[in-house]
């Protein structure tokens, strides 16, 4: 009786981070087939729009820097139910609002309630242990990326249907279902009662350099898979002129590609270690760049030409993040939620920013990105050599004290 209770308990809160994940989708990845859309009811440049998806990851990271360390010491629970309310505050004024200014604000407002989804990794982290955890975090990445490929799709129904106003509205009801789960699952306990504040938690992890190099690894992966979420509708309506509906049917494949890599990771989980798994991974970001110069180079771009790199780079990303986000987090299981805030952080502002960049290069879009893959496979090895050297040091250094 006890066991089966405990399994339905597990299934139950295994359901309520695949629901934060596919929360977390809605904001960023729904709205995608939508952005013509916003951008003629707004009377602004499609461009405009997809600056407020880089905004909004910078939301996000905003406010996840301040939510995790409160949460070592508040607990988990409360933090949560505070950002879905504020999360659906922002989603509603999306929908009321007649000025891109006010879509704008509404979008921050929103930003800075999903802030709390960064809890789903130290709830990982309280709730798992060992190669579960890597596991778990393997099974969240490819759910992601399912949602990912599947939103699109959904976005082009929910926009023949109910308008740019309809992923808002969806975005409203899963946010209700999380916090009734939320509400029944979890205890409201701090993890580290006697956890020190916000700045000193930081600072513990500041000095960690095998922590932030660990945290760059995810950073680099993420900011290629969200430069070409950002960029896709200009890259895919408006540079190759799919409409919005043949815009949707290109990601199923984006998806099954992380499928695929999350088979791939999981194969690999206890078999390789986190170097290893981190090296393979961006060596396949790098030759997804390569591929994509190549295609560039040799003759036009077309969908497939284009999908075909881009399945590289996302089975590189998958077997990059879980593997460093548990070699990040498990250094400091004390500080879980600031360890998974910075760590979130970093990944949203090196996302927001590197996105940013390559929407504003709008004359050379597919150029950009494949640059982008090569530049940030080379910033990993680079890293990953960096790394092998702090922890030969620190061996090194630990010989004569225990002789």
């Amino acid at each position: 009786m006890d066991r089966q209770d405990a399994s339905q308990s597990t299934s139950c809160y295994v359901l309520l981070l695949f629901l934060i994940s596919l929360l977390g989708v809605f904001p960023l990845d729904v709205i995608l087939p939508s952005v013509p859309s916003l951008a003629q009811d707004f009377g602004v440049d499609a461009q405009y729009i997809a600056y407020s998806i880089s905004l909004f990851a910078i939301g996000v990271a905003i406010s996840q820097s301040f939510i995790g360390p409160f949460s070592d010491r508040m607990g988990r629970k409360r933090l949560l139910i505070a950002g879905l309310l504020v999360s659906i505050a922002g989603a509603a004024g999306c929908i009321v609002t007649t000025s891109y200014e006010g879509f704008m604000a509404f979008r921050l407002l929103q930003a800075l309630g999903c802030g709390c989804f960064v809890l789903s990794q130290a709830l990982v982290q309280d709730k798992f242990s060992g190669q579960q955890r890597n596991a778990m975090r393997i099974l969240m990445t490819s759910a992601s990326g399912l949602f990912i490929s599947l939103s699109p799709l959904a976005g082009s129904v929910i926009q023949q249907y109910l308008g740019w106003a309809g992923s808002f509205q969806v975005f409203v009801v899963l946010a209700v279902i999380v916090m009734v789960l939320a509400l029944k699952l979890l205890q409201e306990k701090p993890t580290s009662p006697g956890s020190a504040g916000v700045l000193n938690s930081y600072q513990v992890l500041l000095k960690d350099r095998v922590f932030l190099v660990s945290s760059l690894f995810s950073c680099l992966a993420f900011a290629c898979h969200f430069s070409f979420v950002v960029v896709s509708p200009l890259l895919l309506i408006e540079h190759l002129g799919l409409t919005e509906f043949a815009f949707s049917m290109v990601f199923p494949g984006y998806g099954l590609a992380y499928l695929i890599s999350g088979f791939i990771a999981s194969w690999l989980n206890g078999r390789m270690g986190m170097q290893a798994q981190v090296g393979w991974g961006f060596a396949l970001i790098g030759l997804a760049g390569v591929a994509l110069c190549l295609v560039l180079t040799l003759h036009e771009l077309e969908v497939l030409s284009l999908l075909l790199p881009l399945v590289l780079c996302t089975i590189g990303t998958t077997l990059v993040r879980p593997a460093a986000t548990t070699h990040a987090l498990g250094r400091h299981p004390e500080r879980a939620g600031a360890a998974a805030s910075l760590n979130n952080t970093m990944l949203f502002a090196f996302g927001g920013g590197a996105s940013m960049l390559v929407a504003s290069i709008s004359g050379s879009l597919p150029m950009s990105l494949a640059l982008g893959f090569i530049a940030s496979s080379l910033a990993g090895w680079y890293l990953l050599v960096y790394l092998k050297g702090l922890k030969r040091k620190a061996r090194v250094a630990a010989a004569p004290a225990a002789m």
